[in-house]
C-alpha cells in the first residue's frame, strides 16, 4: 500500500521538514512498514509530499494506531491537503525491468459505501 499526503505549509521549510522527518521516525518502527520519504516540488517551494509504502492496507491501518504515531505523526498528517492519499499499488516495475503485478483488493461496494458514508456524515454532521 502506498500513501502519499501532501501539503503546503505555512511554517518554514525547516520547520516542516523537521516535523516531517520526526513523523517518518514515528511510522518507521511500526509493523508492516517498508519505507518513507520526504520531498518537496522541484518547482514550487512550498508544495511537499510525504511517501510512505506499507506491506497492506491493514498494516498501514494499524500503523497509524500506534501511541507514537499519533502524538508525532498525526497532528503534521492532519494538516494535508484534502485529497485521495492511499493508493494500491497494482503494476511494479524495478530498474532491472522485473514486472510485477497484481490485482486490487478494493472491495466490489467500495465506491457505493463511500458515497453512502458521505451523505451521511453531510446528513448527520
Amino acid at each position: 500500500m502506498i500513501a502519499i499526503l501532501q501539503f503546503r505549509p505555512s511554517g518554514t521549510a525547516e520547520e516542516f521538514l523537521d516535523s516531517a522527518q520526526a513523523a517518518l521516525r514515528a511510522l518507521a518502527v511500526r509493523p508492516g512498514f517498508l519505507r518513507g520519504s520526504v520531498g518537496r516540488a522541484t518547482d514550487d517551494e512550498n508544495a511537499w509530499v510525504l511517501l510512505t509504502e506499507w506491506e497492506s492496507v491493514g498494516a498501514y491501518r494499524r500503523g497509524l494506531g500506534g501511541y507514537d504515531v499519533k502524538l508525532i505523526a498525526t497532528p503534521l498528517m492532519a494538516q494535508a491537503l484534502d485529497q485521495p492519499s492511499a493508493f494500491e499499488p497494482l503494476v511494479s516495475i524495478d530498474s532491472e525491468g522485473a514486472e510485477t503485478s497484481q490485482g486490487s483488493d478494493r472491495a466490489v461496494d467500495a465506491d457505493w459505501v463511500a458515497r453512502t458514508d458521505a451523505a451521511v456524515r453531510t446528513v448527520d454532521g
